[in-house]
């Protein structure tokens, strides 16, 4: 209701839509600062308590070992998508209209916050050692208890700032369409529209059918964390519903360890929609340019990205720069085509931030039930 509401002011009161930009930034502001205590907190309480700590080994390199293909097969799914909708075959005045200056003048340039954004591997692996030491200790279920403790109480705020969602989902959308308007998104609809069933056809046909192996149904499982969902929808990011996403899932039965190990490096490794996304902007960008990529020259795209993806961590705004690096990488796209996919990344961040999220609680099930 919030985002129908918020889509209607942006459409007859785009004045005061755009005023409501500091809404979302503000919750986000607020929420950030939760996440990675969260997350230490977790991954030291786990491994702390593991009987033994070769189980932390064996999670985790399952894990990575998920994340590649499941990423390679998300980049290529993106690609190949692109190239059947080929969404880039628009008026290429839009990009003089749009204009180079809005891609140079955000706050995306920002590369120390790209390096404290992958920050969250180095937490990771920090909690990862201290746990180690914990877990040597002879009082170490004493010490564990005083860590989940910890936890419980940042949970607790933290739900109660996710109270505030719904007015986050208002202004967020209220401010896009205000901003840009109607008239700005319906040309590069076909972006828009493209990527948004591009990614529910990857959640329905690959995550569905990895699902339907171990006999669960998809639906089901995602009206397990449809709270999530829409606080990821609200917030667009997957990273901020990353700490009640661990607690739902411990709660529907998965394996604590697992939960904690996959959801935190899937954070940075295992970004789907970040993949299907960085595919389909290569190829609508070069079709805009009608620019033409050879076979091996795709082959190397699908590396690229695959590299470029893994500095994205869920966070808004960070799909986007991982576009800015990948285009980069290549070599062979004018980045003045950015601004024509900036005008719309809102949008495009909350698709991201939505099958991110899937993409974590699938994960988190599949390498769960594989240490059965």
């Amino acid at each position: 209701m919030a985002i129908i509401l918020g889509a209607l002011v942006g459409v007859y009161l785009p004045g005061f839509a755009i005023r409501l930009q500091w809404v979302g930034r503000l919750f986000v502001s607020v929420i950030e600062p939760f996440v990675p205590p969260v997350i230490f907190l977790s991954i030291v309480s786990v491994v702390g308590s593991l009987e033994s700590l070769k189980v932390a080994g064996r999670i985790t390199a399952k894990a990575i070992v998920y994340f590649a293909v499941v990423s390679t097969l998300a980049i290529i799914f993106g690609i190949c998508s692109a190239l059947i909708i080929r969404p880039g075959r628009i008026d290429r005045s839009l990009v003089e209209a749009i204009g180079p200056a809005r891609v140079i003048s955000t706050h995306y340039e920002g590369w120390l916050k790209v390096v404290m954004q992958n920050s969250m591997l180095l937490l990771f692996i920090l909690a990862v050692l201290i746990g180690i030491i914990i877990n040597r200790l002879a009082r170490r279920d004493q010490v564990v208890k005083v860590f989940e403790q910890l936890k419980s109480v940042v949970l607790r705020l933290l739900r109660y700032v996710f109270l505030l969602a719904p007015i986050v989902a208002f202004s967020g959308i209220a401010y896009t369409v205000g901003r840009f308007g109607l008239d700005t998104l319906l040309p590069i609809g076909k972006m828009l529209a493209g990527t948004y069933i591009t990614m529910f056809l990857f959640v329905a046909v690959i995550l569905g059918s990895l699902l339907a192996a171990l006999k669960v149904n998809l639906y089901t499982y995602l009206g397990l964390i449809k709270n999530e969902l829409l606080y990821a929808l609200g917030a667009s990011s997957s990273s901020s519903v990353i700490p009640l996403l661990l607690e739902k899932l411990e709660k529907v039965g998965l394996k604590r360890p697992v939960v904690s190990l996959v959801t935190v490096t899937g954070n940075s490794l295992n970004l789907n929609g970040t993949c299907i996304y960085l595919g389909m902007a290569v190829i609508f960008l070069a079709q805009l340019y009608n620019i033409s990529f050879s076979f091996a020259e795709l082959t190397g795209i699908v590396v690229i990205i695959l590299l470029t993806s893994k500095g994205a961590s869920g966070i808004p705004g960070t799909g986007f720069l991982a576009l800015v690096t990948t285009i980069g990488s290549i070599h062979k796209i004018p980045v003045e085509g950015l601004a024509v996919l900036l005008s719309i990344d809102r949008f495009m961040s909350e698709a991201r931030a939505i099958t991110n999220t899937i993409g974590h609680a699938v994960a988190a099930l599949i390498i769960s039930r594989s240490e059965s």
